[in-house]
């Protein structure tokens, strides 16, 4: 034991030592981590700029009186002025930019809907209008759906004999008395990420293999130089230093996860992983799973340069796959396959403590993850090359 903690003391400082492995480790990741954080910085922090809402409706029609109180209501909410207008200025105020927004409620408005006569409203939006239009217009539709709703129900009460005197009254009563259903924001808990907690754990996920790979791999180019040789000569046994070699990598690997995904939750808004335990217990299973991989890498490549370029293919791909550049929808054919991803079930597992779980809820990625560890480690020992490597 003395023996393969000098080994792996002698390795990790070296490793510490050379600026390559601490590029990949932390530098890269957490510069590309910044740079995907500003360009999505205009998705996460959208704003609805003031607008103004130039509104003209019919004088006397209780119906049409409706949609202006609906839009002042929304106002409170948003930051939405409502101001009276006659219809044959409503243009014009959008054209000048007065108003960002223009309704015309026609004349007869009230009548024609509890007739069924199917009522048009103008809506005209100034040139450039962004997302503010498209709010108004949900809430303008949102309110004609409503009345459309309650004229329908009046006609169904005059056919019970209701005097028609009182049917605008009765879908204008059921406009303003009915409950509308209302929502309030929550915390999801269906393992997803933010977009910004995504590109955190997909980069995390995807250097992980880069990391690991300057100790396992390591072997193959020490049996290249022939200092391999060198080290089985000394009284250890062979396993000594490949397990000096696998503590290596993961002391590695979990450093580089430690300071990637603390740093990350300090520098970046939004980004809440959850739970240091669960959270902990899940790099663990992670790092685990990447330097196994490595040392099927390592047991298949005969030279250092094939082992470097297999393992870069290796580390791209399934970052890729697991998310570390977009969000992928996991529901098609492939979905079931992608799911054994390590780099997929690290970031669903995030997804789970980011919303609240624990370690007892880790269920299925920490499945993933230990499953694709045991997989590799007997492909590892089963193949031809693992005498070779030693």
């Amino acid at each position: 034991m003395p023996r393969l903690l000098v080994m792996v003391g002698t390795d990790l400082l070296r490793h510490l030592r050379n600026l390559s492995a601490l590029m990949y480790a932390v530098v890269v990741p957490l510069a590309l981590i910044y740079v995907m954080n500003l360009l999505i910085g205009s998705v996460d922090e959208l704003e609805i700029n003031p607008v103004t809402v130039a509104v003209a409706v019919p004088e006397g029609d209780e119906l049409a009186a409706v949609l202006p109180q609906v839009l002042e209501a929304a106002g409170e909410g948003l930051d939405l002025t409502v101001r009276a207008a006659p219809a044959e200025e409503v243009v014009g105020l959008v054209d000048d930019g007065s108003a960002g927004v223009g309704v015309v409620v026609p004349e007869g408005f009230g009548a024609d809907l509890v007739a069924g006569a199917g009522p048009q409203v103008q809506v005209t939006l100034a040139d450039g209008l962004g997302l503010e239009g498209t709010v108004v217009t949900s809430i303008v539709d949102g309110a004609l759906a409503d009345l459309t709703a309650g004229t329908r129900t009046a006609a169904a009460a005059a056919t019970l004999g209701v005097p028609p005197t009182e049917l605008p009254g009765i879908a204008r009563s059921l406009q303003e008395t009915t409950a509308p259903v209302t929502w309030r924001e929550g915390e999801a808990a269906d393992e997803q990420l933010t977009l910004s907690e995504n590109i955190v754990a997909g980069q995390a996920g995807m250097f992980l293999f880069f990391t690991v790979g300057f100790g396992v791999l390591a072997l193959v180019e020490e049996r290249e130089q022939g200092t391999l040789r060198r080290l089985l000569s000394m009284p250890v046994r062979p396993w000594t230093v490949v397990a000096a070699k696998a503590l290596g990598s993961f002391v590695l690997g979990l450093l580089s996860m430690g300071v990637l995904l603390t740093v990350s939750s300090l520098l970046f808004d939004g980004v809440e992983l959850g739970s240091p335990v669960a959270v902990g217990v899940l790099v663990v299973l992670m790092v685990a799973a990447a330097t196994s991989l490595t040392f099927v890498v390592a047991t298949v490549a005969r030279t250092a340069e094939q082992a470097n370029i297999a393992q870069s293919i290796i580390a791209i791909a399934l970052g890729m796959f697991g998310g570390a550049f977009f969000q992928l929808n996991l529901s098609g054919p492939l979905g079931a396959l992608l799911l054994a991803n390590p780099v997929t079930a690290f970031v669903r597992g995030l997804g789970i403590t980011a919303g609240g779980g624990g370690v007892g809820d880790l269920g299925v990625p920490a499945l993933v993850l230990l499953g694709f560890t045991a997989v590799c480690l007997l492909a590892a020992w089963l193949l031809p090359g693992r005498k070779e490597l030693l």
